[in-house]
This record gives C-alpha cells, sequence and structure tokens, in this order.
C-alpha cells in the first residue's frame, strides 16, 4: 500500500499553491500554474512510493498559518520541518537556500561557490528550479550574476512580488490584505 501526501491548495496573494505533508514534514509547495508541470509531483510520488490525497493534515494547516503570517509581515522565518525530496546533491543545493536571510539575493555563481563547486552554475540553477518547497526553501531569493530576475516555478512576477515584500517595495504590486 502506497504512502499518503495530503495536500491542499492555498490562495497566496501571487498566486495559488499545492502545500502537501508527508508525516510531520512539509514536502510540498509548489505553484498551480507551475511552469514544468508535474515533474515535481512526479518525482515526489516515485521516489517516496506515495499519493496524493486532497485532505487537510497539521502540517499544511501549520503552513498556512505561517505563510499567512509572511504576507503580513509578520514573518521572517519559518519552523515548519521540510522533507527534500530529491538527489544528495538537489538536497545539498537546496539547504543552501535555507541559508540565504529574509530580505537578500543570491546569485546561482554565488550560490555555487557557496557550495564549493564554483564551476556548476548551471547546475545549481537546475536543482534550484526543481525545489518542490518554495517559499520555505527561498529559491525566490536566488538571481542572475547582473541581479535580474531569472526563471522562477510561479513565475517572474510571483518572484518580483516575494523580492519586494521582503524588501518592503511592493511600490505599484498590489496591497496585501
Amino acid at each position: 500500500m502506497k504512502q499518503k501526501i495530503l495536500i491542499q491548495r492555498y490562495a497566496s496573494p501571487c498566486g495559488g499553491l499545492w502545500l502537501g505533508s508527508l508525516g510531520d514534514q512539509l514536502c510540498l509547495c509548489n505553484w498551480t500554474n507551475e511552469k514544468h508541470p508535474g515533474r515535481v509531483d512526479k518525482r515526489l510520488q516515485t521516489l517516496l512510493k506515495a499519493e496524493y490525497e486532497e485532505a487537510p493534515s497539521d502540517v499544511t494547516q501549520e503552513a498556512i498559518r505561517q505563510l499567512d503570517e509572511y504576507f503580513r509581515r509578520e514573518r521572517t522565518s519559518f519552523t515548519i520541518p521540510l522533507l527534500f525530496v530529491g538527489t544528495d546533491f538537489q538536497q545539498a543545493v537546496w539547504h543552501e537556500l535555507l541559508q540565504i536571510p529574509y530580505g537578500q539575493t543570491l546569485s546561482y555563481g554565488a550560490m555555487a561557490k557557496r557550495l564549493g563547486i564554483p564551476k556548476a552554475v548551471r547546475a545549481v540553477a537546475n536543482a534550484n528550479g526543481a525545489n518542490a518547497i518554495s517559499i520555505f526553501a527561498p529559491c525566490h531569493r536566488v538571481v542572475g550574476s547582473d541581479g535580474s530576475l531569472t526563471g522562477f516555478g510561479g513565475g517572474i512576477e510571483a518572484k518580483r512580488f516575494l523580492l519586494a515584500l521582503e524588501q518592503d517595495k511592493l511600490g505599484c504590486l498590489c496591497r496585501l490584505r
């Protein structure tokens, strides 16, 4: 019998998200309109030998509470236990995302250097793009070497919104609730 990843939708101010948990860990915070539909879902379900079931869990309910606080600018870090599902390299990249402070950005090249593999910029970018736990593992904080906003699973506008929120520069972007 397959394990169950309990999933539920979350409507963020910058796009819909699917939140998912396995046991007492969050394994999914992915955009409902994503750049590569199904890729994250297939990886999670295959590697965890699990299937999705649309139902709330204590973990996804807590994730919603923390996301609400984040979008109201009442939270700058998360305390949800995360379950990263991928290769050792991908997991190293995703753990490095957790080291980027709120409101700051880091280039893919700088991230590759931090990981001790300065020539692996493209591999770091690909692993970043495969992140299944957006916002909690803040892949939106990784930018091009010139500071440009490059690929993001939720789209460039969502990335721009998240960075503006964290830098308190929403400007012309819609005001939060």
